[in-house]
């Protein structure tokens, strides 16, 4: 008996950590933001990032806070990998210059 409401207790808690909040997106969302920013700044800007934040607000908006938080994450991920790859064509055409 013992045993099953330790195991009870341990699922209610992990349970109750996995549940995002609105603060949780707000972070999450300003963190995307943030990078889609930089991305900007570098003209390197994506369609999907755009889509990931855009369907980020709106499951926040529906109170649906984990595919809100989710699709805030992936923003960022698409930020972030667009951010590198403006910085990797920097310097990578002159790869491709004939001498």
């Amino acid at each position: 008996m013992r045993t099953w409401i330790c195991l009870a207790a341990t699922l209610l808690a992990g349970a109750a950590q996995a549940a995002n909040t609105e603060v949780d997106f707000k972070t999450a969302l300003a963190a995307a933001v943030a990078a889609e920013q930089d991305a900007v700044a570098l003209k390197n800007q994506w369609i999907p990032t755009e889509q990931a934040l855009a369907a980020a607000k709106k499951a926040a908006a529906a109170g649906d806070f984990d595919a809100a938080v989710a699709q805030a994450k992936q923003a960022e991920a698409l930020a972030q990998a667009s951010i590198a790859q403006a910085k990797e064509q920097q310097t990578a055409w002159r790869a491709g210059v004939i001498r």
